[in-house]
């Protein structure tokens, strides 16, 4: 059905959100418990609003029921209209006072730590109204789907190198973060003035699982090298920074964690260049989507915080 005012008038908020409810649920016993209605106000409003659209929204079984494709179209689309309005009536309600609200920042485990706690303690102190609540997504395919499903306001934080952002999405680079070989206070590599790769291959080392071990086994393969004595490989930092100040193994950080907190986690940079290309730091936003009060002090923190790495020095 092509949309014009008499659709808008017949397609009501209620409605929507009893059918974002029932699909949610998989069940509409479930979906009217959860929103104190009859089951037969949660039927109706369903076949309400199959009448106005003109299709089949909903498939039912004994299991309970599922989304059609059209069913799924319309979740998407009333998820963004939801957040829309919810993002409007907090937008009026901090008019008299920007600096109130919540910031949700999307980030992952590779990305610093210090670098989104720096944003925080830029911020928290000027404005003790704003709250952040930060999510760590496993992988940045999970990152943009938090961004398309709203659960984040923004994503702040390491982006991959081949990273493919669709159409949908705005991404903004705030620096570009080389990478050092990294090793503990105790170890014997750090009294060395010159260091060749190939000294390295036998060492054991523990690195990150995806694209940077890959970026390091292709280092060593450059140089006619085989790929170093990997003992380890994990998708923890922490674990990883455990290891490497012990003493025993080697690995690789970027210069940023190193700046903010490599004296703190005993880690030090070993005199030699990999050559692997630098990863990039950066916000990725909704293009569709406007930037809430909360998010856009977010976002001139980053900015602010990241500038002094963005320096060629």
């Amino acid at each position: 059905m092509p949309w014009d005012e008499r659709t808008a008038r017949r397609v009501k908020l209620r409605d929507l959100n009893i059918f974002k409810t029932v699909a949610r649920f998989g069940s509409m016993g479930k979906a009217a418990a959860q929103l104190a209605i009859s089951p037969p106000a949660i039927s109706k409003a369903i076949t309400d609003l199959e009448h106005v659209l003109g299709v089949r929204l909903l498939e039912r079984s004994r299991q309970g029921v599922e989304p059609t494709a059209y069913g799924c179209a319309l979740l998407k689309w009333s998820t963004a209209v939801f957040d829309d309005l919810k993002q409007g009536v907090e937008e009026i309600d901090n008019l008299a006072d920007p600096g109130r609200g919540t910031v949700r920042v999307g980030t992952s485990e590779q990305t610093p730590a210090e670098l989104v706690s720096a944003v925080i303690m830029l911020l928290s102190p000027r404005y003790p109204r704003l709250a952040f609540s930060v999510t760590q997504a496993a992988t940045v395919p999970l990152q943009s789907r938090d961004l398309r499903e709203r659960s984040v306001d923004l994503v702040f934080g390491r982006l991959s190198l081949d990273r493919t952002e669709g159409e949908d999405l705005s991404t903004e680079i705030l620096f570009e973060d080389p990478y050092v070989v990294i090793a503990g206070e105790s170890s014997k590599w750090l009294r060395r003035r010159h260091i060749k790769l190939d000294q390295l291959v036998d060492e054991p080392w523990c690195l990150n699982v995806g694209p940077v071990e890959a970026m390091v086994i292709s280092a060593f393969h450059a140089k006619g090298l085989e790929a170093p004595r990997q003992i380890v490989r994990t998708n923890s930092n922490q674990l990883k920074h455990v290891l490497v100040t012990s003493g025993q193994f080697l690995s690789i950080t970027s210069v940023s964690r190193m700046r903010l907190s490599g004296k703190r986690l005993g880690l030090r940079p070993l005199k030699i260049d990999i050559g692997i290309p630098p990863s990039r730091v950066g916000l990725v936003t909704l293009k569709e989507r406007m930037i809430s009060p909360a998010a856009q002090l977010f976002i001139d923190g980053a900015r602010k915080v990241t500038r002094s790495f963005a320096r060629k020095d």
